[in-house]
């Protein structure tokens, strides 16, 4: 099968070819950055070609561009797609890609897919995918998908592109902007680099998080803040909660502290038993 990657030349497009390769798929890849494009080239073996030829030449088309250029790539490529080629789409954002999708290509058979990884990732074993199907046809290619990613030990979830975006905005949003408001909170206080060879597991959860999105793109971090349903409404809940929190510490208030601490213990709880009883094996 031959598969072109639209933006194979960035860091999740390469994943993706690099996976593909393996599987004994053709793949030729297309991209912006000349640099990037070369590079991709030299360290994947691929063929490089413009977008509108990728298209024509594959079978398989899969569209790995931020959100901001996906709108301007769909127009472009829509006239050359042909009648039930596959077209799959790897962005965050499910609602807005799909629609699109549907707008602009009317012969083509698409596909939303998230691949809930970074490019990072060496092994597919236990990662996770979304897809999001909305129709019967969408479903059976949702289908196909599903048995040859679990086949190769990746976990996979069927959803709605509208409950997609709405688990996203709290699953990717909101612990993105956790990771860098603590990062602008740390830059501020002294003798950081200290407290890494002291600290114990809380810390280095912590920075854990820290580190899996401060040094990745900002435009894509930026666009995500900027295109998930109802993210502002979320921070500014997230935002309300720390001033409550804050305001006990504050007053000195460790009763009440402690009250809500064991509400939340008893919530969370209810929402995760499997983690209590793992928890008291260890």
């Amino acid at each position: 099968m031959r598969v072109a990657i639209i933006g194979g030349s960035g860091k999740m497009g390469r994943w993706f070819a690099h996976f593909l390769l393996k599987e004994g798929n053709e793949v030729i890849i297309t991209g912006r950055n000349e640099r990037k494009l070369l590079e991709a080239k030299q360290q994947l073996g691929v063929d490089i070609v413009p977008n509108v030829e990728a298209v024509e030449r594959a079978d398989v088309v899969l569209i790995s561009v931020p959100i901001d250029n996906f709108k301007a790539v769909i127009e472009q490529l829509c006239p050359y797609i042909r009648p039930k080629q596959v077209i799959i789409d790897v962005t965050s954002i499910k609602v807005f890609s799909v629609e699109t999708m549907h707008k602009h290509i009317k012969t083509g058979l698409v596909l939303g897919v998230h691949p809930m990884f970074g490019p990072s990732t060496k092994d597919i074993v236990g990662q996770n995918f979304v897809l999001t199907p909305t129709n019967r046809e969408e479903q059976a290619l949702a289908q196909k998908i599903r048995e040859y990613l679990e086949a190769r030990g990746a976990r996979i979830t069927v959803m709605t592109p509208q409950e997609h975006d709405e688990m996203m905005t709290v699953i990717l949003g909101l612990s993105h902007f956790i990771a860098i408001v603590s990062t602008d909170t740390l830059s501020r206080i002294d003798k950081v680099r200290q407290m890494r060879a002291i600290s114990g597991t809380t810390y280095k959860a912590l920075l854990t998080l820290v580190e899996s999105v401060i040094p990745e793109d900002p435009e894509f971090y930026a666009s995500l803040q900027m295109s998930l349903p109802n993210m502002t409404e979320i921070e500014e809940l997230f935002q309300k909660s720390a001033k409550t929190w804050s305001e006990l510490i504050q007053n000195k208030d460790q009763q009440e502290f402690v009250k809500r601490m064991n509400i939340l213990k008893n919530s969370f709880q209810k929402d995760n038993p499997d983690f209590w009883k793992a928890s008291e094996k260890v």
